[in-house]
């Protein structure tokens, strides 16, 4: 048993940085999407195309995800299905979902839509910057470093 890196990779702006961080400590990568999506040609990366429809990418990866395993994903109800499942989550920012922290996500998400569905305007994520791109790039190689000592490598034979 290996550990996995997911991307939820509709509008996923830092899928090659994923990429790398996956190579550089031997993960498999499933790039999960509703359309076809250019990945790097390596068997350690697999693009996985579903349906189009709501959460069909998100059901997907949580009925695969389990402990060790790391996803990328702006999507909050995703990352707390993924936390249940004994994973972990980040988003494309750098912000590392935790159990800690999903509840109060989910809240703000919660209410974010009932304001918006009451007419209000809300002014949405901010623009993303440099500076997420770092942040997830450090977030994923903690979280993938951590991931390894949950899920050890297989025994090398003789």
């Amino acid at each position: 048993m290996t550990a996995t890196l997911f991307i939820d990779a509709d509008a996923c702006p830092v899928k090659d940085e994923a990429y790398k961080v996956a190579a550089r400590h031997g993960f498999k990568t499933f790039v999960v999407s509703n359309s076809w999506i250019r990945v790097p040609l390596t068997p350690a990366i697999e693009q996985v195309v579903v349906d189009a429809g709501p959460d069909i990418a998100d059901d997907w990866i949580a009925e695969r995800c389990g402990p060790g395993d790391v996803v990328v994903t702006n999507d909050i109800p995703l990352a707390d299905r993924v936390l249940k499942a004994g994973g972990a989550a980040v988003a494309p920012n750098g912000r590392v979902f935790t159990l800690d922290t999903i509840g109060s996500a989910l809240a703000s998400r919660s209410i974010g839509e009932h304001l918006r569905s009451m007419g209000e305007v809300t002014k949405g994520p901010a623009a993303f910057a440099n500076a997420d791109r770092s942040r997830f790039l450090q977030a994923l190689d903690q979280l993938v470093v951590k991931a390894k000592r949950v899920v050890p490598p297989p025994p090398r034979r003789p």
